[in-house]
């Protein structure tokens, strides 16, 4: 065991509605036409806060959970039947349907603004509804590859638009935040007098024109860390553009795309709202499905071990809450069918509503991108001369881990301070990378400059920088995980000797032994859109079903 060998809008109500649940089926035309809503119903300034609000929803809430199974961070509690579909990896065209869904029905509402605000020339709303927008399509291509994109939100010019191309879509994705950066330092567009009630309406930035342009500066460098591979993108001339404008990148906790519009009780914070409790003070649904993860948290105290142990990492009590019966941490094995009176019944077994993620209970802060996983994808980039200059990449991961810990209130075990005098000794909790890269020096996964652990094994340097963006970004952005773990070759937890991962269900109907590249379009693409979307081909979801990248794996996905 490595710790004991260490030397210690109108679619906003039903968007929300089918992020809460994560799953539930419902109709969307990725066609409506924004012009169909008129000023005088709705308007662009008060469309812009519900549509944050549901983004936040869309990645805090339950959208992605089942990527949180996949990814090993969380399971089914014992108290409950199979999830079959999921855990067999045998879904079909309406498996987690609500993730198309919500994105393209959030997408819409930020085209609503973007259009609306160019029409008013109110460029910072037009300039936030265009980089969100992207936003939700880079997500979109990343579980599906190509959609519709360019000719979606024609309505009955064209209700049935074609596909794009994924790799053209996010070079677009650049092009649109190359736009927005422009509107926000246009001295007319960009003014105040053009942009009313900024300092309300924005949820995220209040109207904060720098904090917006480095978000979009970090979006972007998303897009080129998950596109570095494709030959296809001039990742140098690109980085160039970032450089030339200079604005930067998310690094602090003052610049993370986080919003609290007024979360109590009764309207609760998104992931209390799908993890603990909803607004009518009810244990939510998925917060009784469900739980730990073996793979994190060990299965038996004292007998087993999960990764978070494995490192003595202290940001396993953020995520997960002591079990009710015996008051430890422990997981279940992803899976695992339920045994009435067996030892994986929800008492027993530890919650996923961690203080990391609501801090302040059902009032807590929503988040969108933290500055924990732009210093991530910084660090990334300078390990692989994506960015030149400044600070190393070893530095940046450093920061990231301590972002981390800080945005997660996730001190490392207190360090003994002594005083001048003899009887004045204090306990300091540290909320740094220092105190756990020291605890497990020479171990690649937590230390940069660690060796390999054994013949064939990684050593420090990328690996370090993945296994440790995977450990920070369990319930905060697991869509990126899921994307790191198919664009690289990185193979969690061997690196730092412990059992290779994420885990494949142990459901004894399970036959598969990998996890899946990418989701099924949707049914209703098949019934509305058949030419278009019989024009991709059959789609293969299993990385053994394919070689090349397009009707299985995404674009970027060249290993």
């Amino acid at each position: 065991m490595k710790y004991n060998n260490m030397k210690i809008l109108i679619l906003l109500i039903a968007t929300f509605l089918v992020t809460a649940t994560g799953c539930k089926k419902t109709d969307f035309a990725i066609n409506t036409n924004p012009d169909d809503i008129t000023a005088s119903t709705i308007d662009y300034r008060t469309v812009l806060p519900s549509a944050q609000t549901v983004s936040a929803t869309i990645i805090d809430g339950g959208s992605f959970k089942f990527l949180q199974n996949w990814m090993g961070y969380w399971a089914r509690s014992g108290s409950f039947q199979d999830i079959t579909d999921e855990e067999t990896y045998t879904f079909d065209n309406d498996f987690n349907v609500g993730v198309w869904n919500n994105l393209y029905s959030n997408a819409t509402n930020y085209n609503f603004v973007a259009q609306k605000a160019k029409a008013n020339e109110a460029g910072v709303y037009e300039a936030i509804g265009r980089i969100m927008r992207s936003v939700n399509f880079q997500m979109l291509v990343d579980v599906y590859g190509n959609i519709p994109y360019s000719k979606a939100f024609q309505g009955t010019v064209n209700s049935t638009p074609a596909y794009d191309k994924a790799e053209n879509i996010y070079k677009d994705l650049l092009r649109q935040c190359d736009t927005a950066i422009a509107l926000l330092k246009d001295p007319i567009l960009g003014a105040a007098d053009n942009n009313r009630n900024l300092s309300t309406n924005d949820l995220i930035y209040k109207g904060d024109k720098t904090k917006w342009i480095k978000f979009a500066n970090t979006f972007k460098l998303r897009l080129l860390v998950h596109a570095y591979r494709v030959t296809s993108f001039d990742i140098a001339g690109e980085i160039a553009i970032i450089n030339a404008e200079g604005t930067g990148f998310i690094s602090s906790a003052s610049e993370e795309a986080i919003l609290n519009p007024g979360y109590v009780d009764t309207k609760p914070t998104p992931f209390y709202r799908s993890y603990v409790k909803t607004e009518a003070g009810i244990t939510a649904n998925l917060g009784n499905l469900t739980r730990a993860n073996a793979y994190s948290i060990g299965p038996f105290p004292g007998v087993g071990t999960g990764y978070y142990q494995w490192n003595n990492d202290p940001r396993r009590t953020s995520f997960y809450v002591p079990a009710a019966t015996g008051n430890v941490l422990r997981g279940i094995p992803y899976g695992e069918l339920s045994v009435a009176g067996g030892p994986n019944e929800g008492s027993k077994t530890s919650t996923v509503g961690g203080p990391g993620y609501i801090p302040d209970g059902s009032s807590s802060r929503a988040w969108i991108f933290t500055a924990a996983e732009s210093l991530f994808l910084q660090a990334e980039a300078r390990e692989r001369n994506i960015i030149t200059g400044g600070a190393s990449a070893k530095d940046l991961l450093k920061q990231a881990i301590t972002s981390s810990f800080v945005f997660l209130k996730a001190a490392y075990p207190p360090i003994r301070n002594v005083a001048n005098t003899a009887d004045s000794i204090t306990f300091t909790p540290e909320f740094s990378a220092d105190s756990l890269i020291r605890a497990n020096a020479t171990y690649p996964d937590v230390d940069y400059d660690g060796v390999p652990q054994g013949p064939g094994l990684p050593a420090g340097g990328i690996y370090t920088i993945l296994s440790q963006k995977w450990f920070a970004m369990n319930g905060i952005n697991v869509l990126e995980t899921w994307t790191d773990f198919r664009r690289t070759d990185v193979v969690y937890g061997e690196g730092g000797g412990f059992a290779p991962g994420p885990p494949i269900s142990f459901n004894p109907g399970n036959s598969r032994t990998e996890i899946p590249n990418r989701l099924f379009y949707p049914q209703n693409e098949y019934n509305y859109n058949a030419t278009n979307v019989a024009a991709e081909g059959t789609i293969k979801v299993f990385p053994s079903e394919n070689i090349t990248p397009g009707s299985g794996r995404i674009f970027w996905d060249v290993n």
